[in-house]
């Protein structure tokens, strides 16, 4: 009689959703559409419908300012009811403890990187002075001068459209948080915690990334105006850039004989000193922040009102938040709704250009930039079943003792092998039951804390 083959042992032996190391493994390793980004299914529609009726409904502040302010409160509550409700049926709290170490720590990574980036931005723009920002001309931009152009030849209804303030920076942020809850409905796979801390951790590495790429080489703005409008910065240069920059800022013989000699030959006179306040331990910040007497003793303070840049910064952080929004939905959701997301990033971009807030390069930049990173953050989370992944990897390290055991009619000693593999995935969830009930009402609180802050600060973008 001939032996059981290890498929057919494995099969009677285990529960269905165990596969065997056959062709079947590459479809085991799909997850199920409905959590894929099932659109076919009705939760996959659920979430892009909500998706599209929250910008719907938010752009009704542009046409009908009355409707506007009846009909959002009442879909945030409406949601935020939905949502409560499904907190206790939710089965996957243990996946979610297990990420939220590293939810936590790709916040902390990524304040630090805004404290970082603020500052930069500070310093990019105050160590030129104010007059610089006066005088220097925007850099030639065939992006702006292609939708100038396309102004004149398209009809108004397109242009109209393509002007319009469909979408903003709180609103990817938005969707974004539509898709972390979205696993409280199994429409995005679990945990949540991990997908955020992907999204922030992601984040957080492109800010660092801009804000490196924007301090190495100061570039002017679209707007010219902006320095003056925004900042009290001294109108004069920093002396470092009296003494490194000024001399050789036009004259082209100055500029061939520094490449020749290389070193700061020409004499800038004296400098011009800054006002220096008394900061303390941070008194190391004054020569990357140039205090004025009117902006206060603080420095903290003096961070607070920086309200973004006022020179070119390469690239634009409204456009990386919007293409790491549309990839996380893509991975995690996909379907057509995935793909008005990315058709709104693009509406995104155009504006920026067409509104002079950065240059084509800095949009084109940033998409190119958050597709790449998010590809690389996969380890933080992943749509691929990785619990499957886990046994299907611990059954292949046994092949060879299963398959012996098999061909032996050793049935025992097949169980037991199938054992291990189910055995050491029941091992990962037992957690303190008293744990397991005060860290759902804690996750709740603080990511309910989180969308708040998020909604009060960026709303204005």
């Amino acid at each position: 009689m001939e032996s059981p083959g290890v498929k057919e042992i494995w099969c009677r032996r285990t529960p269905s959703h165990f596969l065997t190391l056959t062709s079947a493994n590459a479809a085991a390793m799909r997850w199920p559409s409905s959590l894929n980004g099932g659109e076919d299914g009705g939760r996959g529609r659920g979430l892009g419908f909500i998706a599209i009726s929250y910008i719907a409904i938010d752009y009704l502040r542009e046409i009908s300012p009355a409707w506007h302010s009846r009909l959002q409160p009442a879909l945030w509550s409406i949601l935020s009811l939905i949502v409560l409700s499904r907190i206790p049926f939710y089965k996957h709290w243990v996946a979610e403890f297990r990420s939220a170490l590293p939810f936590l720590g790709s916040v902390i990574f990524l304040l630090s990187a805004f404290l970082f980036e603020v500052l930069s931005v500070r310093f990019v723009t105050a160590v030129l002075g104010l007059d610089w920002h006066r005088n220097v001309n925007p850099l030639p931009d065939t992006g702006q001068w292609l939708l100038l152009a396309m102004n004149e030849h398209l009809p108004q209804t397109v242009v109209d459209i393509l002007r319009a303030h469909i979408i903003g920076l709180h609103h990817y942020l938005m969707l974004f948080i539509m898709l972390g809850f979205s696993v409280l409905f199994d429409s995005v796979k679990a945990p949540g915690l991990g997908l955020g801390a992907r999204y922030l951790f992601t984040m957080a590495i492109g800010r660092l990334l801009r804000t490196i790429t924007f301090v190495s080489t100061i570039l002017p703005s679209p707007r010219p105006w902006c320095a003056v409008v925004r900042y009290q910065v001294p109108s004069y240069p920093h002396w470092w850039a009296q003494k490194y920059y000024v001399p050789y800022a036009s004259d082209a013989n100055a500029i061939r004989e520094v490449i020749y000699q290389d070193f700061a030959y020409a004499d800038p006179g004296k400098l011009r000193g800054d006002y220096r306040p008394d900061w303390g331990s941070m008194s190391f910040l004054i020569d990357f922040l140039r205090p004025t007497h009117s902006e206060g003793p603080s420095w903290y303070h003096l961070l607070k009102r920086a309200s973004g840049g006022c020179n070119d910064l390469l690239y634009s952080g409204h456009m990386l938040v919007a293409v790491l929004t549309a990839m996380a939905w893509t991975e995690a959701y996909g379907g057509f709704s995935s793909v008005l997301i990315w058709l709104l990033v693009m509406h995104s971009a155009q504006r920026e250009i067409r509104e002079r807030h950065h240059y084509t390069v800095d949009c084109v930049a940033a998409i190119y930039v958050g597709i790449l990173l998010w590809k690389m953050t996969g380890f933080l989370w992943s749509s691929e079943n990785v619990s499957r992944i886990k046994r299907l990897a611990k059954l292949e390290r046994i092949e060879a003792r299963l398959t012996r055991a098999a061909k032996d009619d050793n049935i025992e000693e097949v169980r037991k092998l199938l054992e291990e593999v189910e055995s050491g995935s029941q091992k990962e969830g037992r957690l303190s039951s008293k744990l397991m009930c005060l860290f759902p009402l804690v996750t709740v609180i603080f990511t309910f804390t989180i969308v708040i802050l998020a909604i009060t600060y960026t709303d204005d973008g």
